[in-house]
């Protein structure tokens, strides 16, 4: 191994461990409920982290595409998340009720905007730094690595190791601050090559997004993971199918236990496979998903989910594999694919559009409360399987 690509596991496994520890859908929901934040509050956290994460990257990429080392834009959204979690776990700590659930709120803001400089400028950094064939174990084996610190969290979670009360889980906030720090102070040293760096002021918006209109294997590829926020968007209602409580902090381990483990399982097998084909890959997980889906939504409209001990737990984990599998080929599809030195660009335009299509995803949540759970993962069933008529018609970019 050589020492790009560790700088570039080590620096994911802290960044994913911290992701986990931080997780807007469990954890910090539960920790709001705790502190007595307004429910409309707990209600917007995830459209803020993943909206906030996603819709800034057009702007960045102009300004990654303008430097030559652009690591720094990586580094310095390290160290903001960072900074933003222990402001989180400070609100969370030293106060209570609506004024927490607001500051949490701005801070968790902060903290998405800082992301998208990490993802927008990421796949750049690793397509000039690690050689095609490895990219995808570099994330496989960071999230089995990052997975299994979750998994051991979950474990103190589920027993009663760790206190079940605000303030121990607040540390834990903070713990996932400080491993972003470090992150940031690893990935300064890595050693990148200068890109061509390209003048941002002579460059206009419709420039900009031109490769939407003249790029076919990029259009496909936005339609494929624009199908494929089903499996993003699946886990509350499975949580909904099976009548439990994200309040309920025994039944967030259990969850964080289930998603952990599937991580473990799958993560460094699904980069491998997208490294030999991330197409394959894709059309894989996107069944995976849709099977898991119909399943779900069957066992809602007989009602044998609801209250089940085993059922839902098996049916978490089967989506969450899904979801490494629609993560892995993604990512590693996007990094190799022929983007004329702009990696970057490609990513901020794909992140974009499937950050405005997460926003009207939210719509789901009225869906689930009219018809039920089992409705909505019916739908996702149908955008998975329509995902791998799309994926079935990218290229094989690993073979060109």
């Amino acid at each position: 191994m050589n020492r790009p690509y560790l700088i570039h596991i080590s620096s994911l496994v802290l960044t994913k461990t911290a992701d986990g520890l931080i997780d807007p859908k469990l954890v910090l929901a539960w920790l709001l409920n705790a502190i007595g934040a307004p429910g409309y509050i707990i209600g917007i956290l995830v459209p803020v982290r993943e909206s906030g994460s996603l819709l800034p990257q057009l702007f960045l990429a102009q300004k990654i595409e303008a430097r030559r080392q652009r690591k720094w834009f990586w580094v310095t959204g390290s160290a903001v998340q960072g900074a933003a979690a222990a402001g989180i776990a400070a609100a969370a700590y030293f106060l209570s009720g609506p004024v927490a659930g607001w500051v949490i709120l701005l801070c968790l803001a902060v903290l998405a905007v800082a992301r998208a400089a990490c993802s927008a400028s990421f796949k750049d950094i690793l397509a000039r730094t690690v050689e095609k064939g490895n990219r995808g174990k570099v994330s496989g084996t960071a999230s089995t690595i990052a997975a299994t610190v979750v998994f051991i969290f979950a474990i103190l979670l589920s027993f009663g190791i760790w206190p079940r009360e605000p303030a121990a889980v607040a540390f834990a906030v903070f713990l996932a601050g400080l491993l972003w720090l470090a992150a940031a102070a690893l990935f300064a040293r890595l050693s990148e090559p200068d890109a061509d760096a390209r003048d941002d002021n002579d460059t206009t918006l419709p420039e900009l997004v031109q490769p939407l209109w003249d790029d076919k294997e990029l259009q496909t590829y936005i339609a494929t993971r624009g199908l494929l926020i089903s499996t993003a968007l699946a886990p509350p209602f499975l949580v909904m199918l099976g009548n439990l409580s994200s309040g309920a902090l025994g039944n967030l381990g259990v969850l964080i236990i289930a998603s952990a483990l599937a991580s473990i399982i799958s993560s460094y097998v699904w980069g491998a496979l997208s490294d030999r084909s991330s197409r394959k890959t894709l059309i894989v997980a996107s069944g995976a998903a849709a099977v898991t889906y119909v399943m779900a939504a069957l066992s809602g409209f007989a009602g044998v989910g609801v209250g089940s001990d085993y059922l839902i737990p098996i049916l978490i984990f089967m989506a969450q594999i899904a979801y490494e599998g629609a993560r892995a080929g993604r990512k590693t599809h996007l990094t190799d694919m022929d983007a004329e030195g702009r990696t970057a660009v490609y990513t901020a335009l794909s992140n974009t559009v499937i950050g405005v299509m997460l926003v009207f995803g939210g719509l789901l949540g009225f869906v689930a409360d009219a018809f039920g759970p089992g409705l909505v993962l019916l739908i996702l069933a149908v955008l998975s399987g329509f995902a791998m008529v799309t994926a079935w018609q990218l290229s094989e970019v690993q073979a060109e």
